[in-house]
């Protein structure tokens, strides 16, 4: 979640003309997300070597499809943050008063972030599918 918070920080320091720090934190934003990808990578090979698959049972089927939708849903998210940064080093890719496409960005984001929010919650904190 500290990803949304660096991506807020991203958006303002475009919204005030401080190219620099748009860089470092819309970089710092995909760099968030890639370690979520990492460490659910991770999570995925631990829970397959002891024996959960999606094919083991429903919450099985259920814990590796909402994650791993979600898990593609990162991962658009960070190639299009990577894509704003890489853009912002060519003359008037991402400028203060052209940032829609950073706008669209940080809603995306952070529409992620809410998402991780429920499913965190709903797996993780509840275990609603655990007696599956």
């Amino acid at each position: 979640l500290m990803s949304s918070m660096s991506m807020v920080l991203a958006y303002s320091a475009l919204t005030r003309g401080r190219l620099k720090s748009f860089r470092i934190w819309i970089l710092s934003t995909a760099i968030l997300g890639m370690t979520f990808l990492a460490f659910q990578v991770f999570e995925f090979r631990d829970f397959a070597v002891h024996g959960l698959t999606p094919k083991t049972n429903l919450f099985g089927t259920t814990f590796f499809t909402l994650t791993g939708f979600h898990g593609a849903h990162v991962t658009l998210g960070v190639v299009w943050l990577l894509s704003l940064y890489f853009y912002s080093f060519r003359p008037g890719g991402v400028t203060p008063e052209r940032n829609l496409d950073v706008d669209l960005a940080a809603l995306y984001w952070h529409f992620v972030d809410v998402v991780w929010i429920v499913i965190f919650t709903v797996v993780y904190l509840l275990g609603v599918f655990e007696g599956f």
